[in-house]
C-alpha cells in the first residue's frame, strides 16, 4: 500500500479510501505563550499584600499581651540576649540660658522748688496774702451765681469794718492787686488765677 510521504504540518485531511484505518494527521504550529498583563499582575500582588496585612492585624491584636509581666510568665524565665551598643557622635545640647538681673541705681528725685503759695483758689474762700496765695494780680471772670460776685482786702482778719482796705461786688470779669500780708475774701466768683 502506498502511503503519500510527510510532508510537516498541514491542513487536516480525512482518511480516503486509499489510507486505510491509520493515518498520519498534520499537527497545528503551538502558539507562542502569552505574557500576563502588568494590571493584573498588580491586582493580584496587591490583593494578596492587602490579605497578609489583615491577618497580620489580626494576629497582633489577639495574641497579644499587656503586660511585660504578662510576655515573662508565658516564656518563662529571661534568656539574656546579645548586648546592643551604639556608637557615634552624640548630640550637642543647647547651652543653658543664664538670666542676670540687674537692678537699677534708683534716679535721685528731680529738684522742684519748694511748694509755695499758690496762684489760682477757688473764688469762695478767705486767704492770707504770701502764705495761702502768692501776691500779684488776680483775674476772674466773674459772678458763679446770680447774686453778684463780692471781693474784699482787708489789713486782718478781725472782719471789722474798719480792717477792709478795699471792696467791690462784680457783675462781669474784675481784677485785683494783693499785697503780702493783706486778707483776701472772695464769696460767690469765678476761680481766681494770677496775670502778673
Amino acid at each position: 500500500m502506498n502511503t503519500p510521504d510527510f510532508q510537516g504540518p498541514g491542513p487536516y485531511q480525512a482518511p480516503g479510501p486509499h489510507q486505510g484505518p491509520y493515518f498520519t494527521a498534520a499537527v497545528p504550529p503551538a502558539l507562542p505563550p502569552r505574557k500576563p498583563s502588568r494590571a493584573k499582575a498588580w491586582l493580584t500582588h496587591g490583593a494578596a499584600a492587602l490579605v497578609a496585612l489583615f491577618i497580620g492585624v489580626g494576629m497582633g491584636a489577639s495574641g497579644g499581651s499587656d503586660t511585660e509581666a504578662d510576655d515573662a510568665k508565658a516564656s518563662g524565665p529571661a534568656k539574656p540576649g546579645p548586648t546592643v551598643t551604639v556608637t557615634g557622635a552624640a548630640k550637642a545640647r543647647p547651652a543653658p540660658t543664664v538670666t542676670k538681673t540687674v537692678t537699677a541705681k534708683p534716679k535721685p528725685p528731680k529738684k522742684t522748688a519748694a511748694p509755695g503759695p499758690a496762684t489760682s483758689f477757688s473764688g469762695d474762700g478767705e486767704y492770707l496774702v504770701g502764705e495761702d496765695i502768692a501776691a500779684g494780680t488776680y483775674k476772674t471772670s466773674g459772678a458763679e451765681g446770680s447774686f453778684g460776685c463780692y471781693r474784699e482786702r482787708a489789713k486782718d482778719a478781725s472782719g471789722e469794718f474798719g480792717s477792709i482796705i478795699a471792696n467791690n461786688n462784680l457783675d462781669g470779669p474784675g481784677r485785683v492787686t494783693l499785697n503780702k500780708g493783706e486778707y483776701f475774701k472772695t464769696n460767690r466768683c469765678a476761680e481766681w488765677k494770677r496775670t502778673g
